[in-house]
């Protein structure tokens, strides 16, 4: 956020009517926004600045929404919200694979997409007064404070969202939640976008920290309700 206390969102578009009116309306609420056309300048832009949040366009053409995420993810963990004007659930769950925070599909209205920039935005979410302390499991050490993951003593690279996901689980070993107290704890109350953002992203942390679905260490699954952390305290 800049010394104005403004959120810098950069709006990557390839529709000067869409890109008009969305700046329009983020600047009447008070965000700082930047908007361009294709994905290089996108790039180009990050290469000068860091925004705080990015909208991002699925269907540009030379360079697509997906390529520009990719690109953006090797060196950016800034929150990204996917636009597009597929409803394919295909779109919606390769973009949430790859990295994305949320994706929202047109048309929108102006006031839903504001809510969900503010719930994404507002993802700082899990009351650090709970999870300050360091957790011990078996094969899995997680350290709130550095945000560091071991498995096996190996560490784990994951991105903020899967972190924040992880804690929430394991401050709370067996206590099984709702993908709707997930999101709330972790997405924000604010947030009403799809549950099924919650399985996207917990297939990504259980790839990440080498967890078997059908035979977990660490994350369970209560079929037709959520989630649990199975392993147990060392």
């Amino acid at each position: 956020m800049n010394g104005m206390n403004q959120y810098r969102i950069l709006l990557v578009d390839d529709e000067p009517d869409l890109r008009q009116m969305v700046r329009r309306y983020l600047q009447a609420e008070g965000f700082d926004v930047a908007d361009v056309a294709d994905g290089e300048s996108a790039l180009a832009q990050l290469r000068k600045t860091t925004p705080d949040l990015i909208l991002l366009d699925i269907g540009m053409p030379d360079m697509d929404g997906f390529t520009v995420l990719q690109e953006v993810r090797k060196t950016s963990e800034v929150p990204v919200i996917m636009l597009t004007a597929r409803s394919e659930e295909i779109d919606r769950v390769m973009g949430l694979t790859m990295g994305a925070d949320d994706y929202l599909t047109k048309p929108f209205s102006p006031r839903e997409l504001v809510a969900r920039i503010r719930a994404v935005l507002r993802r700082g979410r899990i009351d650090r007064s709970n999870v300050n302390e360091r957790f011990e499991f078996q094969g899995l050490i997680l350290d709130p404070t550095r945000r560091q993951v071991l498995v096996d003593s190996d560490e784990v690279d994951l991105s903020a969202l899967e972190f924040d996901l992880l804690t929430a689980l394991a401050s709370a070993p067996g206590r099984v939640f709702t993908r709707a107290q997930l999101l709330e704890r972790v997405w924000g109350w604010d947030y009403f976008g799809d549950e099924r953002v919650v399985d996207v992203h917990i297939g990504n942390l259980r790839k990440a920290i080498r967890d078997d679905a059908t035979d977990p260490r660490f994350i369970g699954t209560v079929r037709g309700v959520g989630y649990k952390f199975v392993s147990k305290n060392t």
